[in-house]
């Protein structure tokens, strides 16, 4: 039992300590303000890269869930309609649950692959491979 005990600590040295940290992925938030009766999210490119997804997907997903056209220019995009910055945050908190974590282990080491016509989500940590819905 000695001897099993020094290599698993050995093994847990050897590790990223990212990896042991629970708490490495922060939720990211969108920055957004009104202008007229149109809503601008300011970093949509920042946010996008954090979360390891295509700013195109993010802002399809996004119009969907708010009824409206987005409309990307520069770093920004806009959406038609007046939403306040806590709704379009709890919408992109569900973009993150469905599209991001890993629905067997909840990191976020994934990416979106493609086997015919459906779309899996692929998690790096666990393997996991699980249809989206």
């Amino acid at each position: 039992m000695d001897e099993y005990e020094k290599l698993l600590k050995k093994a847990q040295d050897e590790l990223p300590k990212d990896k042991l940290n629970k708490e490495r992925f922060i939720l990211p938030k969108f920055s957004s303000h009104i202008e007229g009766n149109k809503t601008v999210l300011k970093n949509i490119d920042e946010v996008s890269k954090k979360i390891r997804r295509n700013a195109d997907h993010l802002i399809k997903f996004m119009a969907s869930e708010l009824a409206s056209q987005g409309i990307k220019s520069g770093t920004f995009c806009t959406f038609i309609g007046k939403f306040p910055n806590s709704l379009v945050n709890k919408k992109l908190e569900k973009y993150i649950t469905m599209f991001v974590l890993c629905p067997s282990c909840k990191k976020p080491d994934t990416t979106i692959i493609k086997i015919e016509r459906i779309s899996f989500i692929k998690c790096e940590a666990c393997g996991a491979r699980n249809p989206i819905r």
